[in-house]
């Protein structure tokens, strides 16, 4: 449904209730005549401290998500777009369509998820060897490498930053960003992926690119671009990177 103030789209974004990102940088780079409103997953304990509660944050995310889609519906969105990622990566290809699957089944209505984004954007720029950054534990960051591997990307390195806890994602630096993309580039690296939505990584990839030369697709760029483009909405904006500038 399109209001008065939103007279192209109106998106229902679908955040944990630790991320404090991704509607900041959205609102940034947001389109002429979209808005975003959040449906928040409720997570009630945000360690991220290693594998085992890494997991049990996904649990108790799982648990919430019908309760944040529920909510968001009622304000009669056109499209709904995931802000968190670690679950759409979770079980490969397959794992992803499953939630892809469920989100529609729950919602009616079509969906954004971050690792179709991420797809979605890799092979629009036509690349196939690729680096990639997480916030994530081990156990996390291996579910990453095997849904590009499964796609057919050669990925280079996987860096996982291994956050302690959800909020602290949300204060990793710009310099520790730096120095994670320069952990997984290399000879022969065509793009350097970021998955984690609370990473704020999008102004950070910005300059990458430029100083690079090369794609640096931050996952809340992957994630606006795909919903944009998804809705006939084919403005360039700049200051996100090459996705939403050009293509």
């Amino acid at each position: 449904m399109t209001t008065v103030l939103a007279d192209r789209s109106v998106f229902g974004v679908i955040v944990p209730s630790t991320n404090t990102v991704v509607e900041d940088e959205y609102y940034r780079h947001r389109a002429r005549g979209v808005s975003f409103h959040s449906g928040r997953i409720l997570i009630r304990n945000g360690d991220l401290g290693d594998d085992a509660t890494f997991e049990a944050f996904l649990e108790d995310l799982r648990r919430e998500i019908g309760n944040a889609v529920e909510s968001v519906l009622t304000c009669e969105p056109d499209h709904l777009v995931m802000g968190m990622s670690a679950e759409t990566f979770w079980g490969g290809v397959e794992g992803n369509a499953e939630f892809e699957r469920w989100i529609r089944e729950m919602s009616g209505l079509e969906v954004t998820t971050g690792a179709s984004s991420c797809h979605a954007a890799l092979s629009r720029l036509g690349v196939s060897r690729i680096g990639i950054v997480t916030p994530y534990q081990p156990v996390a960051d291996e579910q990453v490498r095997d849904f590009f591997t499964e796609l057919g990307y050669d990925v280079h390195a996987v860096r996982g930053l291994k956050c302690a806890s959800a909020t602290s994602i949300a204060d990793v630096s710009p310099a520790e960003l730096r120095a994670a993309f320069a952990a997984v580039d290399g000879p022969g690296v065509e793009a350097l992926v970021q998955a984690g939505t609370n990473l704020p990584v999008m102004g950070v990839a910005a300059e990458l690119e430029e100083e690079l030369g090369k794609p640096v697709v931050a996952i809340n760029a992957a994630t606006l671009w795909h919903a944009y483009r998804s809705n006939g909405i084919t403005d360039r904006i700049p200051g996100a990177g090459r996705l939403l500038a050009t293509l």
